[in-house]
């Protein structure tokens, strides 16, 4: 991911945006017929969803989970058993695979400290393994015959609709993500495949990704449903949608798809935290204090147990921050407010 022009922000976790404005434009010419696919399965497939939205009904019981990094540290281990949580999500960047030794360990230590906890394994995508179908099946294949002992959730690939992390149409993840499946399939029958992982309120990208002639099936769906960045889960946006009707129109296009089962995970979601550049994945205009950060959280969550239509909520992270539970610049970690009332709110 430090390849030109895909280069890593270490300080807010996530690819810089590309500065290359031509590379960007080339690449969405190649897909321009996707995007038509796109906007005309959006045009079909969301009014019917809109519709059915409220008919469906579901009973899940939440479960909570953290994301937790290689490159935070052992401390790590102590806060998760502080917190109590059970569920964890680690990225493993294909970028890395020279690394993987170190996140087998790292990940294997939860579970030595913890037989209780369950972990997802994100595996995030760069360009050259987009392009390069060889090295995706070598090391996909490296990934899950290191992790299938104690490993059988797989997300594949991460925030599929930003080109700055590597994917310039939905075609390109479909692609990706039947070439992974055939590899399961033929190898791995025993894990689970997890996807599309859409950012945001962008359901025309979900649309696509869930109505489609691709021979794939998600396992679980994943949505990295951030909601409003600078307020209230309760505020709205196309002045109907909430956090309660986003989530009941992510159930509605889920159930009337062929593609995925009915379980949702949120496999991403935070607030950016003031006065916390450059860690902050936002500019100041859209970060929020501590106390409200800790005050959104609850309410998400609350908004999200009630509706009883997503199985799993993972926040991002437990250190971070610009957008985590721990602020640990300088070399000295805090918990902020959103720590204890994040402890307090899984263990009621």
């Amino acid at each position: 991911m430090n390849k030109k022009p895909f280069f890593w922000d270490k300080y807010s976790d996530q690819p810089s945006v590309i500065k290359d404005k031509k590379y960007k434009k080339d690449m969405r010419k190649k897909y321009v017929f996707d995007y038509l696919k796109l906007f005309f399965t959006s045009l079909l497939i969301l009014p019917i969803s809109i519709l059915c939205m409220k008919f469906f009904r579901a009973n899940e019981k939440l479960e909570y989970g953290i994301g937790v990094n290689l490159d935070k540290g052992e401390e790590q281990y102590s806060l998760v058993k502080e917190l109590g949580v059970k569920y964890l999500l680690i990225r493993i960047p294909l970028w890395e695979i020279e690394k993987i030794d170190e996140y087998v360990e790292f990940s294997k230590k939860f579970i030595e400290e913890d037989k209780e906890i369950k972990i997802l394994l994100n595996i995030m995508q760069d360009r050259e393994h987009i392009d390069d179908e060889e090295l995706l099946k070598k090391d996909i294949k490296t990934v899950f015959s290191k992790f299938e002992f104690f490993v059988d959730e797989f997300q594949i690939g991460t925030t599929i609709n930003r080109a700055k992390w590597g994917f310039f149409s939905v075609v390109e993840y479909l692609k990706f993500y039947k070439i992974v499946q055939d590899i399961r399939d033929e190898s791995f029958s025993n894990l689970k495949l997890i996807g599309p992982s859409v950012i945001d309120f962008e359901y025309y990208y979900t649309a696509r990704a869930l109505f489609n002639a691709h021979k794939i099936k998600y396992d679980v769906h994943s949505s990295l449903l951030y909601v409003d960045r600078r307020g209230s889960p309760y505020n709205t946006q196309y002045g109907i949608f909430d956090t309660k009707n986003k989530v009941d129109l992510l159930y509605s296009l889920n159930k009337l798809s062929w593609k995925s089962s009915n379980d949702i995970y949120i496999t991403e979601v935070n607030w950016p935290i003031s006065n916390t550049a450059p860690y902050a994945p936002t500019s100041e205009h859209e970060c929020i204090c501590e106390e409200d950060y800790k005050k959104f959280m609850l309410e998400y969550h609350d908004i999200i147990r009630k509706t009883k239509k997503i199985k799993r909520v993972y926040w991002h992270q437990l250190i971070a921050p610009g957008y985590g539970l721990v602020d640990n610049r300088d070399g000295n970690s805090r918990k902020m407010p959103a720590f204890f009332m994040y402890k307090k709110m899984i263990n009621d």
